[in-house]
């Protein structure tokens, strides 16, 4: 009850609007599982991956997907255990999150952009980390990138207790445990963003309450290895910028393709 009156805000076009934009791919080991996802635009240009936090779903992007940037093929993917994607259960782990993006990789080598909201941030940036001759770009949005800033809420405890887990809808029980395992692995990740080559967007919103603002700087100084790094502090904006600072979303998302830096 608490979830659906705090609700975060969505995207303006019905969630309904992408339907017949859904596909699916049956993924192998780590993941085990079907991968639903949403695919549209240019299918000749650099493809623009999306990556939603949690808890969230493919279609929190359907402004993006109804509207695709000029000359970009677009995919929103429901990741591992949210959506319509497998497995029922939560799959914590950021390199199997990772993999359920890289098998949306276009087979024929064309660039790839790897946009990530929130968890979708660190998700992106283990991709980019792993497969640095395949990312062109990397736009982090509202990411949750430092474990220092990672605070476990005790009510989040609470989730995790067998009669409690129960009565949760499996949106949010897999996002709880995916908080409850988020810092152990930042701390993981945090040795591999140096090995990231391509260029980043980081943008942020000064008034986020949700993910602090203090995760930029720690992004600016261990990203030592990026291309080069843009960063861009939107004042007065808080955590959910997909929906309330479209704009400067898309803008980002052009600033990431500009090879100039």
């Amino acid at each position: 009850m608490a979830a659906a009156g705090c609700a975060p805000p969505g995207p303006k076009a019905a969630r309904s609007a992408t339907a017949a934009l859904r596909q699916r791919v049956s993924l192998g080991a780590p993941l085990s599982a079907e991968v639903s996802h949403l695919l549209a635009g240019d299918p000749l240009g650099p493809r623009l991956i999306l990556v939603h936090g949690t808890p969230g779903s493919a279609s929190g992007w359907a402004d993006y997907l109804i509207d695709p940037p000029l000359g970009l093929e677009v995919v929103a993917l429901d990741r591992p255990g949210f959506g319509q994607s497998g497995p029922d259960g939560a799959m914590p782990g950021l390199a199997e999150q990772a993999a359920a993006v890289v098998s949306l990789f276009p087979a024929d080598g064309r660039p790839v952009v790897l946009p990530g909201h929130s968890l979708g941030g660190p998700v992106v940036a283990r991709v980019a980390a792993d497969h640095p001759a395949r990312v062109a770009a990397v736009v982090l949005l509202a990411a949750s990138m430092d474990p220092a800033q990672e605070q476990i809420h005790p009510m989040q405890h609470v989730g995790v207790w067998a009669p409690v887990r129960a009565l949760l809808p499996r949106v949010l029980r897999n996002a709880n445990t995916e908080l409850m395992a988020l810092q152990a692995e930042l701390q993981s990740l945090d040795l591999a963003l140096p090995h990231i080559k391509a260029k980043v967007v980081i943008v942020h919103g000064t008034l986020d309450d949700l993910v602090p603002v203090a995760n930029v700087g720690f992004m600016q100084d261990r990203l030592s290895g990026a291309r080069c790094v843009e960063t861009r502090l939107l004042e007065g904006r808080n955590h959910f910028l997909p929906w309330n600072a479209e704009d400067e979303v898309r803008s980002a998302v052009a600033l990431a393709l500009d090879t100039t830096c």
